[in-house]
Parts: C-alpha cells; structure tokens; sequence
C-alpha cells in the first residue's frame, strides 16, 4: 500500500498537520510522519531530516513555503504521485519543480479533501 507522507508532522493537537494524520489513519491511509518535533502522531514516530522511505503516493505539506527548500530535491526524489500544497504552504516554485517531474500538485485541504471523498 502506498502511503502518505506528512511534511511538517507534530505531536502538537491543536495543530492541522496532527488533525490530518489522525484523519489519514481513521480513513484507513498509511501515513509516514516527517518533522522536526520528536514524538509520534496517530501511533506512528515522527521522523527527522530527510529520511529514506518509499512508497509514498502522496505528499501533504504542513510546512511553510520559506521552509521548504532544503526538502526540494528530497521530495522529487521520493516520485510522490502527487503534493498537496495545505493552506498557507502554496510555493510556485516547488510546485514548477514537482511539475517538471511529473507530479501532480494541488492546492487544497487535506482535511476538507477526506471529509468530502476528494482525497
């Protein structure tokens, strides 16, 4: 099963990346939680840096636009079908890259995505 990659996870509940993860796990998603807070989110560790993984279908994005250039070249290598820009990470310039590889970007909610079958 391919699995959704969380870019910007935190065990911190009253953020969106941590009702998301829950969500994608409730809708019966994988999900690999990535980001700079330790801990786990819907029962699954938080990894750190730019960590090996595969499989990843979709990558949602819970993480700034000014802090997403060091994961640039790491996100086109993971061959995502597909990036999910959330409210307040939309970034022309990754998603001109993600295009030019092949990958489908959108901009979108990922929990208004779940909740209306869109995802």
């Amino acid at each position: 099963m391919s699995a959704t990659l969380i870019l910007g996870a935190t065990p911190n509940p009253s953020r969106y990346a941590f009702l998301a993860a829950n969500k994608l796990t409730k809708y019966g998603h994988e999900i690999i939680n990535v980001g700079i807070k330790k801990g786990e989110v819907a029962g699954v560790e938080i990894l750190g840096g730019l960590p090996t993984v595969k499989d990843v279908d979709t990558v949602t994005l819970y993480l700034g636009s000014r802090h997403q250039p060091p994961y640039y070249d790491w996100l086109i290598g993971l061959h995502p079908r597909r990036i999910i820009f959330n409210p307040g990470t939309e970034n022309p310039e990754l998603a001109m890259l993600a295009r030019k590889a092949g990958i489908e970007t959108e901009v979108g909610c990922t929990l208004v995505m779940l909740s209306s079958g869109h995802y």
